[in-house]
């Protein structure tokens, strides 16, 4: 048995790897595993694969481990580094690129036997906020009345038909200011601070949840770990330092649902927000396939790391 574990990881400030504490933990039990992470290809990782009657097989090198292909029980995939191939000229890299991604990348993918927390396919498709959204309503959530326009007058349209509306990234690439990287926040709009600028692109709004809290639920495998997190904030992951946990239950009805929700997409693992209304309904927000998870152990002791590992051992 021998799982991989493909993730360059960018933590919150002062938290550990994920992956870290992963591994050291299946080293506990005496599993071997093998890190790797795409962005070291070529230079200190390295494959061979054969595809044949018998199905693929091979072995992928690192500096210092060796995973032989057929034998590699479980993969934990979580947003590897991109490639990059800095010593070519621009269209040489650009077709080394795409070479490594469909080779390196599907080979990776079609590991005989494994199990993937998550599949790297079906991860991608869960990223989609419009399908996540639309998949959360058929799984039965509370899902808070959202607009996906490029229209401005539809969104003004939209914003004025309700108390109060929220602006949301539909996907949140780093912007670097003075060296510094930046995201776009979550922000409440306003109709009048809309205009046709708008037309340029794709964006998201929705209607604000009166929120007493926000509950972050963690699945991993057959586990489920819910955490209440109280603060003053619109979005609470832009200062962890003004946040409170606690451990909850989940009310009736919710646990079947994520569990729809995650085989809708072909999932093993989910970081499910939710907004506890002042009504005392959870409000789908987003699940994230690849989402953080050790930090809320160390606040409150929920066995996340073991639940983890029992997976990749495909323990039950």
């Amino acid at each position: 048995m021998q799982p991989l574990t493909h993730a360059h990881q960018g933590l919150r400030k002062n938290s550990p790897r994920r992956a870290e504490v992963s591994i050291a933990e299946l080293h506990d039990r005496g599993i071997p595993v093998v890190q790797l992470d795409s962005g070291d290809f070529p230079a200190s990782l390295s494959v061979d694969a054969e595809i044949t009657r018998q199905g693929l097989r091979g072995r992928l090198l690192t500096p210092s481990r060796t995973a032989d292909l057929a034998a590699v029980r479980a993969l934990y995939y979580r947003r590897p580094t991109g490639f990059a191939f800095p010593h070519l000229s621009e269209q040489d890299a650009r077709f080394a690129v795409t070479q490594a991604r469909y080779g390196l990348g599907g080979v990776l993918a079609s590991l005989p036997g494994c199990l993937y927390v998550n599949h790297p396919h079906r991860a991608a498709d869960a990223e989609f906020k419009p399908s996540g959204l639309a998949a959360a309503v058929d799984a039965g959530f509370d899902v808070p009345d959202t607009l996906i326009t490029s229209c401005a007058d539809s969104a003004r349209a939209f914003v004025e038909s309700r108390s109060s509306v929220v602006y949301k990234p539909l996907s949140n690439p780093v912007y670097r200011i003075d060296g510094v990287s930046c995201a776009v926040r979550i922000a409440e709009v306003a109709a009048d601070g809309i205009d046709d600028r708008v037309a340029g692109t794709v964006h998201l709004f929705q209607e604000r949840v009166r929120k007493a809290a926000d509950i972050r639920v963690t699945v991993i495998g057959p586990h489920v770990f819910c955490v209440r997190i109280d603060s003053d904030l619109l979005d609470w992951r832009t200062d962890y330092s003004r946040l409170r946990y606690t451990a909850v239950q989940a009310p009736s009805g919710i646990e079947p649902a994520l569990y729809r929700y995650l085989d809708r997409f072909g999932l093993v693992f989910g970081a499910f927000d939710f907004c506890l209304g002042t009504d005392g309904r959870w409000w789908f927000m987003e699940c994230n396939p690849s989402g953080q998870w050790y930090w809320l152990e160390t606040e409150t002791g929920l066995p996340m790391r073991a639940a983890l590992a029992d997976l990749l051992e495909r323990n039950p």
